[in-house]
């Protein structure tokens, strides 16, 4: 059973940055992708960036230019969050995929079986 861990979140002023890291543990052979998604209360889980078939990155509207997605393997995923905003409070999730999946489906949470509990960013104004 794979097991993902996320750390690196905390209280940020806006305008500050934060990288959050994922480190996977347990059965690791491939992930077809590796994502970030977040969920703020009362809001719907969404996609912020992922890494598809290892090479192909994709960010969110609302994050592009400010989010860097990375990887280390298939070990560690990576989210350097720069130029921090409130609307980027939430808790932010890793998650991964093993079978194929169409690039343009990659902020599907429904498309994603393992998941981290979850690390807690806070951006104050």
């Amino acid at each position: 059973q794979v097991q993902l861990v996320e750390s690196g979140g905390g209280s940020v002023q806006a305008g500050g940055s934060l990288r959050l890291s994922c480190r996977a543990s347990g059965n690791i052979y491939t992930w077809y992708s590796m994502s970030w998604f977040r969920q703020a209360p009362g809001k719907e889980r969404e996609g912020v960036a992922a890494i598809v078939r290892s090479t192909m990155t994709k960010y969110a509207d609302s994050v592009n230019g400010r989010f860097t997605i990375s990887r280390d393997g298939f070990t560690t995923l990576y989210l350097q969050m720069n130029s921090l905003k409130p609307d980027d409070t939430a808790m932010y999730y890793c998650a991964t995929r093993r079978e194929f999946i169409s690039s343009d489906d990659w902020s599907r949470p429904d498309l994603y079986s393992t998941w981290g509990q979850g690390t807690q960013v806070t951006v104050s104004s």
